[in-house]
């Protein structure tokens, strides 16, 4: 029953939306240039399915975030790793990505366009900056406030640094390091976006912005509303992976609620 209503109240919100943007457009007469109808928008996204068009963008979309997703996620895992365990890496390294996660990524993307070109890379590289810094955070955190005592009684027992890191620090730092994956799910469908809308032969971002030099408005939503689903999928995807491979602290809230 909990699963039903987490799904009928956001669809109830939904449809409420829905009709007031649509009595709202054809009570005040709203032209199509400025504001369309729900109807007009769902209409464009049946037809751009139907005739094949958008699949080419989706694909280029879809391409350019999970590739940059991985790379960041990757790079940002390893690097916040080291910097946790080595005070010495972190003061070699730290101020110089405090620098670039500082720069607006807006303002490096026509240099990235420059060395990596107007294709897929110059969006891949956009992501990884853009996703690259809250999981290297949450991740340089979640290691950092792992129990000390804790530490301690497995060095009473001589367990090697490695051992320590991997059954100790780094399942105590899950749940944070989860939290900023979700994060850098949307995050990094923001840098695909951008890249696209600065330059791009194709992708979700190009297709709106061709159709706000055209007005298409429908066309516009119709490019929004697949950019919101794809986030809610990723975000709703990296929840579930959380729940499954930190499975103890979706244990711990449900021994929790029962006792309460």
């Amino acid at each position: 029953m909990q699963r039903l209503t987490a799904v009928l109240y956001p669809l109830a919100t939904l449809a409420v939306v829905l009709l007031a943007w649509h009595f709202s457009v054809t009570y005040f007469k709203v032209p199509d240039y400025i504001l369309t109808t729900p109807g007009a928008v769902f209409r464009t996204l049946v037809s751009v399915f139907q005739d094949g068009t958008i699949w080419r963008h989706i694909g280029y979309t879809v391409a350019a975030t999970l590739i940059g997703y991985a790379i960041g996620s990757a790079l940002a895992l390893l690097l916040g790793a080291l910097l946790a365990e080595s005070r010495t890496f972190e003061k070699f390294v730290y101020p110089l990505l405090v620098a670039i996660q500082a720069t607006p990524k807006v303002a490096l993307a026509p240099l990235i366009l420059v060395w990596f070109g107007f294709g897929l890379a110059s969006k891949v590289v956009l992501v990884v900056l853009i996703c690259f810094f809250p999981l290297f955070i949450n991740t340089i955190v979640g290691i950092r406030r792992v129990d000390p005592d804790l530490i301690d009684a497995c060095r009473a027992f001589s367990a090697s640094r490695w051992y320590i890191f991997r059954h100790v620090k780094l399942p105590a730092a899950s749940g944070d390091i989860f939290a900023g994956l979700q994060i850098g799910v949307s995050l990094a469908l923001i840098g695909t976006v951008v890249g696209e809308l600065v330059s791009s032969e194709a992708g979700l971002g190009y297709l709106i912005g061709s159709a706000a030099v055209n007005l298409n408005v429908s066309t516009m939503f119709a490019g929004v509303i697949l950019l919101a689903a794809f986030g809610v999928a990723g975000a709703q995807t990296v929840r579930w992976l959380h729940r499954k491979i930190v499975f103890w602290e979706a244990a711990g809230g449900a021994d929790t609620q029962a006792r309460s």
